[in-house]
């Protein structure tokens, strides 16, 4: 009909439809990180990240091994590749120790605790005696085990608290003891206090301090009540404190957090020149064998400061290419601790991790000038056969926990030569998908099922 007012025939106004959805683009980000994620989620991820960060870290520290300890052996009189070779030496020994321990059952791990943490007391304590103990840089906490060889007993220390208490915690688990509270501190807490009472006798702060780290990492998993926890950490705060303030060579440490001048004394020489060395590398370093501060500038410049060469040498790059491959490490160590169902090896897979973590962030705290100088090496990386060797059989450690999960156990069979197979054997008729797929699911479900760890 016309309009009342126009006379004109209303206009018909046509109603656009929504378009269809297009199909969504491929981006290439979002399948990268798709990839990713799945090759972040495998079964044997943790295996890999473990066994290839723990060898590219050696490797790489076995370089710079080599080049920050030339001219502190050549002052000394020693050949140049002096350091190198007994650092190669103990880091064969200690390839060694990692392939017995990841090969090791869990039962054999837990047999050893007690006997591990026997050998480091007695060895510790055979530190004090006058005539055996070896004193360097003022603390006496060396044996003389015959010519250029000695061996601090305190390292060995870390690995027998880890192995004991792991296994003590995981015994009164099964007992249902860890509720109460007197189980879960005792004997632990006495345990591990006498053994930084024979470390602080030798005046080794450092190892003290990771000590008590992997103490905290015991209980955190333990699943302490935040009170007890409190209560702990403020003991052993307390004790630290009186430490330090009765040490004036502590205090002087403690005062060059953030210092960018040698001070009175040259106090700070060793933590400024330090910054020095990481402030002159640049983005890609000065190159392999460049580093100028090592010229006996920097003291210790291929044990505790050996990062501080790194930076300088290899750049903002290599420190960065360090420190992945230290969180990888931490993320797999983890990784096995959260996904087991075993009590021991949840344990001392975080006491393990805890330790190489904690070592690892004290040491570059202190390089970059965060934290207070503790005189720790760098895991795996710094100079020094008596922490390599515990280190990597704690390492085997891991890797043998990592091997030990059900679905890794089923891809590592899954991987083994079959004979006789014909090719191009199909899947499965239900899922199209291959039957080694398949077989390896079953596996890992009648393993969970069953009970295996």
């Amino acid at each position: 009909m016309p309009s009342s007012r126009t006379g004109r025939p209303p206009v018909q106004r046509t109603v656009r439809r929504p378009a269809a959805p297009r199909p969504p683009r491929d981006n290439p980000v979002l399948r990268l990180y798709t990839r990713a994620r799945k090759a972040w989620d495998r079964p044997l991820t943790a295996y890999y990240l473990i066994l290839g960060g723990s060898l590219l870290i050696t490797v790489l520290g076995l370089v710079m091994v080599y080049s920050a300890s030339q001219i502190k052996a050549l002052q000394l009189s020693l050949p140049g590749s002096y350091f190198f070779r007994k650092q190669f030496l103990a880091a064969l020994i200690g390839a060694g120790l990692m392939c017995v321990a990841m090969r090791m059952p869990v039962k054999l791990h837990r047999a050893l605790a007690y006997p591990i943490l026997a050998g480091a007391v007695f060895l510790m304590a055979l530190v004090q005696v006058p005539g055996i103990g070896v004193a360097v840089n003022g603390n006496q906490n060396w044996i003389s085990v015959g010519g250029p060889f000695q061996l601090q007993p305190s390292e060995f220390g870390k690995l027998a608290l880890v192995l004991w208490g792991a296994d003590l915690l995981a015994r009164k688990q099964d007992k249902k003891l860890l509720t109460q509270w007197k189980h879960m501190l005792v004997p632990l807490v006495p345990v591990a206090f006498m053994l930084l009472g024979l470390i602080m006798l030798g005046g080794d702060m450092g190892t003290a301090i990771i000590l008590t780290a992997i103490l905290f990492g015991l209980l955190w998993l333990a699943g302490a009540p935040t009170r007890l926890f409190a209560g702990v950490l403020a003991v052993a705060a307390v004790i630290g404190l009186i430490l330090i303030k009765t040490s004036e060579n502590r205090m002087a440490r403690l005062q060059c957090i953030g210092a960018t001048e040698p001070g009175p004394g040259d106090s700070c020489w060793q933590a400024v020149h330090g910054i020095y060395a990481l402030a002159s590398g640049g983005i890609f370093g000065s190159g392999l064998g460049a580093s100028v501060e090592k010229w006996g500038q920097l003291p210790e410049p291929h044990t505790d400061f050996i990062f501080a060469v790194t930076g300088e040498e290899l750049g903002l790059a290599g420190t960065l290419s360090v420190l992945a491959l230290f969180a990888a490490l931490g993320y797999a160590g983890i990784r096995v601790a959260g996904r087991t169902e075993d009590p021991f090896v949840r344990y001392a897979a975080g006491g393990v991790t805890t330790w190489i973590t904690a070592q690892a962030v004290i040491n570059m705290g202190a390089v970059l000038g965060l934290l207070p100088i503790a005189g720790v090496p760098l895991p795996l990386f710094s100079y020094g056969g008596s922490a390599l060797l515990p280190t990597m059989f704690a390492i085997g450690l891991l890797i043998a926990f990592a091997r030990d999960e059900p679905a890794a156990r089923a891809a590592l069979s899954m991987r083994q030569p079959r004979f006789g197979r014909k090719r191009g054997a199909g899947g499965s008729a239900r899922t199209g998908e291959p039957r080694r797929w398949n077989t390896m699911r079953r596996r890992a479900s009648a393993a969970r099922s069953s009970g295996e760890r």
